[in-house]
């Protein structure tokens, strides 16, 4: 595995599959969503029937405009960043490949840089918390680990 490896500064083009747009088999709670994207943006509310009504949209941008819509639970500002990685555990454990893609990064910093202002789960204009890159590179360092451990 390469260490020193070039930050990884965009989820499109090579990495889009980064992207929680990206179409895949995501479960939560019992659910499967076309993408991370959908599913998160359905955790938002405890509405069963919302849930089902984001998870039927047809792409991950509508997934995420009605997720602004929604009446959002109480508890969402503490819960968020788990239901997040609930959700990206799945992603990568219902697609193999995606994970090893993810492996394959290496050491690689991986950082959501974005031009809409996203200083929560990316980097914008430089400043951000990117704890969208953040989960995804612990995830990354769980599987390399497990890995290695199977090939012993």
């Amino acid at each position: 595995m390469e260490h020193n490896m070039e930050p990884i500064t965009s989820f499109s083009g090579d990495y889009r599959w980064l992207s929680n747009f990206w179409e895949c088999s995501v479960e939560f709670e019992g659910v499967i969503y076309p993408s991370s994207e959908h599913a998160y943006q359905a955790a938002k509310t405890l509405d069963k029937k919302e849930r089902l009504k984001i998870r039927d949209l047809d792409t991950a941008g509508k997934a995420k405009r009605a997720g602004k819509k929604l009446e959002i639970r109480g508890d969402w500002e503490d819960v968020k960043l788990g239901v997040m990685e609930k959700i990206l555990v799945s992603k990568f454990e219902r697609n193999p490949e995606l994970r090893d893609l993810l492996i394959e990064t290496g050491t690689a910093q991986l950082v959501e840089t974005n031009t809409w202002s996203d200083v929560y789960w990316g980097v914008c204009r430089s400043e951000g918390k990117n704890h969208l890159g953040k989960i995804l590179m612990r995830l990354r360092l769980r599987y390399q680990e497990e890995s290695a451990s199977t090939e012993r």
